[in-house]
């Protein structure tokens, strides 16, 4: 099958993506990222979040191909048939969070979020935090290491690790997980619409200092955290067919 778009293949720092990038680089026509009309990236679910955020809000396509150590967002490795397999490729859509943490000393910081947004406490200290939902205080004091707002496609990261519920693809629904919660002792989190905006406030923010991190992106002592859906924002992932994000998330569920 012909393949008329333009490909450029980045990979991450290890010996083995980088090998393989050599290998697909002198095997098929390769231009710079910026030129390209789809990116291929070898490596593993930290070079697909990476290479997201280097092209957020410019709409390229990325076909990542695992040559890492975690590969959930990513398609199995070989090195031949790659037009054809970009040609039949599934595109996933999503949206980031849009994160913007406010510090003890007022000044506001903004990232953005493929995964999740999550506070965690830094010290020895327990964070405590009041949960406001669309302006409505929902919770008036939660005690916990720390809280996670995650997006279907983060949902099975972190979010699933500290027992937060895993989120079809086409949910409209964000999760909100405490991590280690001690008071309310039972409270397991909750299921927000997409459109729900999320503002956490630290009590007590010099005593208890939290930091806020938006995948990689990370700012200390924070007073309050604001987090919500930016639909503006498509970003495309490639999967061969059989093998979509939708298809993931739903073996995610039904073990190993």
């Amino acid at each position: 099958m012909r393949y008329d778009k333009t490909i450029a293949i980045v990979a991450s720092r290890n010996p083995e993506a980088e090998a393989a990038a050599a290998r697909l680089r002198g095997r098929y026509r390769n231009v710079p990222p910026e030129e390209a009309e789809v990116i291929v990236a070898l490596g593993g679910d930290g070079l697909m979040l990476q290479t997201l955020h280097r092209f957020m809000g410019v709409e390229k396509p990325i076909y990542g191909m695992n040559r890492g150590s975690v590969g959930f967002l990513m398609n199995d490795y070989r090195e031949h048939d790659l037009p054809e397999r970009l040609a039949k490729a599934e595109r996933s859509v999503v949206h980031p969070l849009l994160m913007t943490a406010t510090d003890i000393r007022g000044e506001a910081h903004v990232a953005r979020a493929i995964n999740e947004v999550y506070m965690l406490r830094q010290t020895h200290q327990t964070a405590k935090l009041t949960i406001t939902v669309d302006g409505q205080v929902r919770m008036p004091e939660l005690i916990a290491d720390g809280i996670l707002v995650a997006t279907p496609a983060g949902s099975t990261a972190y979010n699933f690790s500290i027992g937060g519920p895993i989120l079809p693809l086409n949910a409209h629904l964000l999760a909100l997980t405490p991590i280690s919660a001690f008071r309310p002792r039972r409270w397991r989190g909750a299921l927000l619409p997409d459109h729900a905006r999320v503002a956490v406030d630290v009590i007590e923010p010099e005593l208890r200092p939290v930091s806020a991190v938006a995948d990689h992106t990370e700012f200390r002592r924070v007073a309050r955290v604001e987090a919500s859906l930016d639909q503006t924002i498509d970003l495309v992932m490639l999967h061969d067919p059989g093998h979509s994000l939708d298809e993931r998330i739903l073996r995610e569920q039904f073990g190993p």
